[in-house]
This record gives C-alpha cells, sequence and structure tokens, in this order.
C-alpha cells in the first residue's frame, strides 16, 4: 500500500477527466506528474505539481489548473482539502481513514509493506569488498561491506534479484609480496630470525599462516629458492588469506554468493575474448597516448601500445590494454571480468569502490557501455574514508595488522550492528568520523540507540499490555477500532509511516541506503515524541487502564512503526532490539 501512487493515479485520473472534459487539451504526458510529502508538513499531508508541470504544454496559467483540478480532487471522500499554493501547488490533506486503514494494512501485511515490484523481473550484480588477498579486512574495507551488502539488501526488498560478489584480485605481483611475506613467517616457525623488508607484509596474522605451512610441508622449503616455493605458497597463502576475509565479514553477517577469482581470467582465453569484442566493434587499435597531466613532454617516451577507444563511451582519454613488451594492463582482466558480467545476463551492474578509485569510474563505465552496447548500465559507487576516535583521540593501528585498524577491531569493539548502522549515517561519498565512545552512548545522539531504542518501546508496551490481559496479537490490532486514533499526534505517526513504501523505492532508484537509515531515525523520533506527549496527555498513552478497546487502537499505530523498523532494520543487516541492556 503505497498511499503516495495511490493518490497519483487519483491525480492522473482527474487530469484525464479534465482532458475529456475540454478543461486540458488531448496529448498531455503526465510523466512528470508527482505527488509528495509537502516541504511544510503545515501545508498539508501531500503535494502534487501536476498544474506546473501542465501549464506550459496546456498553455495555461498553473493556478487555473490547480483550481479545477482541486475541484475533482474534492469528489474523492478521501480529500478532505485541495488547497492551492504558490504559483499553482496542490496542497491535498486526507481523511482521518485514510491513516487509520494504512496502520491497519501494515499490521496485515507485516515486514512486506513497502517491498516494491519495481526491480521484478530484473537481475543486478552488486560487487563489494573485492579487498586484494593479502590481509584482514581493514575499517576502509568495512565501510564497502556494509554499504554493499545495505544496498543487496534494499535492492531484494524492492524485488531485484540481487547477486553479492567478491572479485579476488589474485593474479596481481601482490600475491607474490604476500607469497614471500608466507615463507618469512614459516623460517621464522623454523626457529629462524628473518627481517621484514619494505614492500613485504609484517602483519602478526601471517604468523599462524607460516605456522600453517610447516605442518604441511616441514623443511622441505626451508633454504630453497623461490622457484622451488613461490607458486605452491601464492595458492595457499590466498587461500589463507580468504579464509580469514570470509571470516571477518562473518563478523558483520556478510555472506557473499560468489567469489570471482582474478587469476581464473588469465590462460583461460577469457582476457583475448573480451579484447576481441571490443576490436570487432572497431575500438581496439595501436596507438601512442599524451604524457600524463603534469609531465612534460621531453620527459615522456611515447610507445605504441594497444588502446581501448574509451573515449567513444564518456571517458576522459583512451586506455591502453596491453603494453609495449606484450603483457596485459591492469584494465585488461577487469574488462574481461565485466565482459563476464554483461555475458551472464545481468541488467544491471553496481560496483562499489574505494575513495582512492575515483580516476577508475569513467573507464569501467566505458567497457561495459562498449561490451554490452549500451544495454547494461554499471553505477559505481565511491565509499569515502573513516576516521577512527576513542576518548577524543585518534584509534590507533592495530598491532595484528600491523599497519592499519581491522575491521574485527572495529567490531570487537562495538559489535556489528552498531558497526553496520554508524556506517550508513553518512551517504557513501561523504567523510565519516566514528567515535567508538559515541557509538555506545544511550542518547539521541547515538542513531542506533535511538532506533532500536523505539523497537524496544513498542516490545515493552506490548508486554505491559499482555500483563494486563489485553490481547495484543497483529491479528486483534488490525481488527481494533482504529476510528480511535483521532489524536493530530497520532496522525502525525501515521503520516510518516506512509512514507515507507515511498522512501524505499526512492533509495533503490538511486542506489542509496543511508535513506533507509536516516527514515528509521525520523521515525523513531517520531515514536518516541508520541510517547513523551503521553506524559502530559494521559489520552496518548498506549494503553489506556480499563479500556482494553481503545489500548488496542493505540497500540496497533506502536505495533506498526516495530514493524516498519524491523523491516528497515533488515534491509541494513541490524538485528531490532526487544530489550535495550
Amino acid at each position: 500500500m503505497n498511499l503516495f501512487a495511490e493518490m497519483r493515479v487519483l491525480v492522473t485520473v482527474a487530469l484525464d477527466k479534465m482532458i475529456t472534459e475540454g478543461q486540458l487539451p488531448q496529448g498531455l504526458s503526465f510523466e512528470n506528474v508527482a505527488v509528495e510529502p509537502p516541504r511544510d508538513a503545515l501545508h498539508g499531508d501531500m503535494a502534487t505539481n501536476a498544474a506546473m508541470v501542465l501549464a506550459k504544454p496546456s498553455r495555461q496559467k498553473p493556478r487555473d489548473i490547480a483550481d479545477q483540478l482541486a475541484a475533482h480532487l474534492m469528489q474523492d471522500p478521501r480529500i478532505t482539502t485541495a488547497d492551492v499554493a504558490g504559483p499553482g501547488f496542490l496542497n491535498l490533506r486526507l481523511a482521518p481513514t485514510v491513516w487509520q486503514g494504512l496502520v491497519k494494512n501494515i499490521l496485515e501485511q507485516g515486514t512486506a509493506f513497502g517491498r516494491s515490484s519495481i526491480g521484478a523481473g530484473k537481475r543486478v550484480n552488486v560487487e563489494y569488498v573485492s579487498a586484494n588477498p593479502t590481509g584482514p579486512l581493514h575499517v576502509g574495507h568495512t565501510r564497502g561491506a556494509v554499504f554493499g551488502d545495505a544496498l543487496a539488501g534494499l535492492l531484494d526488498y524492492a524485488g531485484y534479484e540481487v547477486t553479492r560478489e567478491y572479485y579476488v584480485n589474485d593474479g596481481g605481483a601482490q600475491v607474490d609480496v604476500l607469497a614471500r611475506s608466507v615463507y618469512l613467517r614459516y623460517l621464522e616457525a623454523h626457529g629462524q630470525e628473518v627481517a621484514f623488508e619494505d614492500g613485504t607484509y609484517p602483519g602478526d596474522y601471517l604468523i599462524p599462516v607460516g605456522q600453517a605451512l610447516k605442518d604441511k610441508v616441514g623443511d622441505a622449503f626451508v633454504g630453497k629458492g623461490e622457484q622451488y616455493w613461490l607458486a605452491e605458497l601464492r595458492e595457499f597463502a590466498t587461500e589463507a588469506m580468504m579464509m580469514l576475509i570470509r571470516a571477518d565479514l562473518a563478523q558483520l553477517g556478510i555472506k557473499m554468493d560468489r567469489f570471482y577469482s582474478e587469476k581464473s581470467l588469465y590462460g583461460t582465453g577469457r582476457i583475448e575474448a573480451a579484447i576481441e569484442d571490443l576490436r570487432g566493434k572497431g575500438l581496439i587499435y595501436e596507438g601512442y597516448l599524451d604524457p600524463p597531466k603534469g609531465k612534460k613532454p621531453e620527459d615522456w617516451e611515447p610507445r605504441e601500445q594497444t588502446l581501448f577507444k574509451s573515449t567513444e563511451h564518456g571517458d576522459d582519454v583512451d586506455r591502453p590494454v596491453m603494453k609495449s613488451d606484450g603483457s596485459w594492463t591492469y584494465f585488461a582482466p577487469d574488462i574481461a571480468y565485466h565482459y563476464d558480467k554483461v555475458n551472464r545476463g545481468y541488467d544491471l551492474l553496481i560496483d562499489v569502490f574505494g575513495a582512492d578509485h575515483g580516476g577508475y569510474v569513467k573507464r569501467m563505465k566505458a567497457a561495459v557501455s562498449a561490451l554490452s552496447g549500451g544495454t547494461v548500465p554499471l553505477d559505481v559507487k565511491l565509499t569515502q574514508l573513516v576516521k577512527l576516535f576513542k576518548n577524543g583521540e585518534p584509534f590507533k593501528m592495530s598491532k595484528r595488522a600491523g599497519t592499519f585498524v581491522t575491521l574485527r577491531d572495529v567490531v570487537d569493539q562495538v559489535g556489528p550492528d552498531v558497526t553496520r548502522f554508524v556506517m550508513l549515517t553518512r551517504k557513501n561519498d561523504a567523510p565519516l568520523d566514528f567515535d567508538f565512545d559515541k557509538v555506545l552512548e544511550q542518547s539521541r545522539e547515538n542513531p542506533v540507540f535511538y532506533v532500536q531504542y523505539a523497537h524496544a518501546r513498542v516490545c515493552s508496551v506490548l508486554r505491559k499490555a499482555t500483563e494486563v490481559n489485553i490481547e495484543v496479537s497483529d491479528a486483534t490490532l488490525s481488527a481494533a477500532d482504529l476510528s480511535k486514533l483521532d489524536h493530530q499526534a497520532e496522525l502525525a505517526v501515521a503520516r510518516k509511516l506512509a512514507e515507507w513504501p515511498r522512501l524505499v523505492e526512492i533509495a533503490a532508484r538511486t542506489n542509496e541506503p543511508h535513506r533507509i537509515a536516516f527514515y528509521l531515525y525520523e521515525l523513531a523520533a517520531d515514536l518516541h515524541g508520541l510517547w513523551n506527549k503521553g506524559h502530559d496527555e494521559p489520552s496518548l498513552r498506549f494503553v489506556q487502564e480499563g479500556d482494553s478497546t481503545t489500548s488496542q487502537a493505540k497500540i496497533a499505530l506502536a505495533r506498526a512503526v516495530a514493524v516498519v523498523i524491523s523491516a528497515g532494520l533488515d534491509i541494513l543487516g541490524v538485528k531490532p532490539m526487544d530489550v535495550m541492556r
């Protein structure tokens, strides 16, 4: 039940009638006609821009259209007032029965209320985290992991068939460095003293990997050149790191549908096939690149390379796919990987990258556009940096990781629910300050506590009602006399609940799960506000002593809030609290 969608239908039906009656000309498009919450709640429950967007094509004054539209809308019993404002906006107020019916609908649908079908029949691939398999996930990866997983949850709720995917960068030189670092820990396990040179990975997390290698091969590799062990250690170390990464993700409640190996692209003809596809479209050529920005021509030695005409698909410059020595650039396997995704039949691709990949966005979009013939959009979401604080000071580096704060450091401090919710309290491309002290405060300033407390409060109301023998099952509450929900403060909460289905669709269309977190905070604030009003106005208290009928109506509203909060938190991967501890 999307009231805004229902009211938009009502508006377009009225507009069609105005055309039939000759008040508007034939052939008008209603595509840009919207019904939205008004900017100021004092102006009404909903507002439509219909008169504004139709004025020019109909060659009429917006207010004249709005006046006639208002007269048509007032014939519907759900509309109590239709007021023209400003140059031609139309503000609507709805009858209390509409809001009361909404509460009933939520209780009947449960957490399915707000689910959308906008993604029905569409397949989407969300690739996120995709950290190099060289160590534990750090706090930057944590934000990308939370954002990607919440986005996948949101799209699933909006009707899409979602694949959660991790691209394992196991084909590059960094895996050789990992193997050499593990070898050093292996020698340590044999009692040798070793030195970790610059460029190796000195973190303690490799100590058990070195020991595991010793347990497996004994002293077979001791004193041997890397030609004897490098290939085997690449496999061994990568698998050990991926086990570590999977365990890190599990700490956050994240489970991927697919892990895709970069290494699987080499020696299999997949890279060649992708490049040949582009060549067949006239997008591969041999040529020279201009010097990079900031580099003088005299300091630049141009070399003939195999280039992709990415500029024909929106990029700033063409990009090399093969070096002058015949080896692939780092871009080539990424093209092949996305070629594979396109060929898997997805309708939409989403890549979640760290802030340091900003320069990579245009070339990747160009590649997908070229490979799919412009039929498969790629949306790249960048997650900005996270700054950690504790006791007002920057949080120190992790000894275990050697050089950075890990995902586990964060989760161990505050738990997965707090980690996930707080990471979504800012838009993905905005910097985030994560203060360990503040995120554990039990106050309004802590958004995750504030939302979970709202859910816990409703659970407390249900327990109290049960203690005084008031039946509070959802079936009973949905059948209650909801006409008793007639106070403006109660109807205001119902109005906020009505925004949920619309909010879900907006968030899904824009790939912005932070909107869910923002909405839940606002809904929690409305519930807490209503609770506090009950201190001064006893008639607003959810449990009315000696009056089960009225109590059930008021509890129905509170329960509807809890249902929506539960649905929203589930999208974000956060568990609702029944009791605050």
